[in-house]
């Protein structure tokens, strides 16, 4: 318990970065449709978010080791405070675009210092239930980030205001605690192709749930938007995928470390497939008087959420002990191969055919994940050594180390 009142400056921090910055994606998405941005120029948005996060992922660590991790923290919080309060003044999307890469960029480098912090208050008698927690924080405050857009007025100067507020927040904390600031884990060489040495189907998997997550995040919505949904439903559309996904982990972790990765991945995919035809294709309009579209994006979460988490799991697989770091920083780089592109066709694909054609895209993209895992169960290898499944949240590099020493120090109990 003493532990967990020390580290709480670095939870709640956790708290304000994902409510001040994971709300304003579909801010930005409401506030676009209401001054006349295309679908394509929202995705646009989107995209630049993910190039920045990417960017961020990558060389954060080396601000951390250069500045220190209380003035790296504070460089990330004015950045994403800044580029929020700066979207009133020009309204227009190309200079959004630039704000929401050094939006994504400080999302990365703040999640860089609070992982690699938490990372040194860790031991094996307590990693396993601080990470839990610290989880389940994190999950709560995307959940939050989704629900406060329901209270907020697009393009209004004072909602940009309020998550500036927010997410500038995030600072108090870590500069009001009293613990020893940490020192980083040692720089390795990027290798962004390592995953696809490791598997081809976990770096496969990855672009696909890059474009599934970035797609749905950035550009969902506009779908919701143009279904007819209120503001207050867009908002409760958003959180029942997290939700669904939030459900989903325990029972994928489970079927995952039970039967192969590869054959979790089929039934997974099986499950997209699905449910993004059902709703692609407006199947029914309601189920016991709740509207479909709600139902849809809780089922999508359920199905889409899990994958990322499975796919490391197998690449973790075939990985030795001191390639979880190389590991991880590869998964980032093919997430980020498919966020990137993925939002600017989604909302391309809705602005030429409708909404639903997001979800007939993604569809397809998991129609391909299906084929594709199909093969690699026939003719893929088994792994060397089969490693628990774990949660594996995509904020930084240093939550590797955080997963790595988990797994070492159970290894080690057994």
């Amino acid at each position: 318990m003493r532990l967990i009142i020390s580290l709480s400056a670095l939870l709640i921090s956790v708290i304000f970065v994902q409510i001040g910055t994971g709300s304003l994606g579909p801010l930005d998405a409401l506030s676009g449709l209401k001054l006349g941005f295309s679908p394509t120029e929202i995705g646009y948005l989107g995209s630049a978010h993910f190039l920045g996060f990417f960017a961020g992922c990558v060389l954060s660590p080396y601000i951390v080791i250069r500045s220190g991790h209380a003035r790296a923290f504070a460089v990330m919080a004015a950045v994403s405070t800044i580029s929020i309060i700066l979207h009133p003044v020009v309204q227009e999307s190309w200079f959004w675009m630039i704000l929401r890469i050094m939006t994504g960029f400080a999302v990365a480098g703040a999640y860089t210092v609070i992982e690699s912090w938490l990372q040194s208050k860790l031991n094996s008698k307590n990693r396993g239930t601080v990470f839990s927690i610290y989880r389940m924080v994190d999950m709560t405050g995307t959940l939050l980030s989704q629900l406060v857009i329901a209270g907020l007025t697009p393009a209004h100067y004072v909602s940009y205001n309020l998550i500036a507020v927010v997410a500038c927040m995030a600072l108090v904390p870590l500069a009001l605690t009293q613990t020893t600031v940490p020192s980083l884990p040692k720089a390795q060489k990027f290798k962004p192709f390592f995953v696809y040495t490791l598997s081809p189907l976990a770096a496969f998997g990855v672009i696909v749930v890059g474009l599934t997550n970035s797609s749905f995040r950035m550009v969902a919505p506009v779908y919701a938007s143009q279904s007819g949904l209120p503001q207050d439903g867009i908002a409760i559309f958003l959180a029942l995928a997290i939700i669904g996904g939030l459900i989903a982990q325990l029972p994928a972790g489970m079927i995952a470390d039970r039967v192969s990765r590869r054959a979790t991945l089929i039934g997974f995919s099986v499950f997209a497939i699905l449910f993004c035809g059902a709703i692609s294709i407006e199947i029914v309009d309601e189920i016991a008087g709740i509207p479909f579209v709600y139902i849809g994006s809780f089922l999508f979460g359920l199905a889409t959420l899990p994958i990322y988490s499975i796919c490391a799991s197998h690449a973790s697989d075939f990985a030795k002990q001191e390639d979880m770091l190389a590991m991880s920083a590869s998964l980032i780089f093919f997430y980020a191969v498919g966020s990137v592109l993925a939002p600017s066709f989604a909302g391309y694909l809705i602005e030429e055919y409708g909404p639903q054609a997001m979800f007939s895209f993604i569809m397809t993209a998991h129609i391909a994940l299906l084929l594709y895992s199909i093969w690699r169960f026939v003719i893929g290898r088994t792994g060397s050594s089969a490693r628990p499944y774990n949660y594996m949240p995509r904020t930084s590099l240093f939550i590797a180390h955080i997963v790595r020493r988990r797994k070492h120090d159970g290894d080690k109990s057994k």
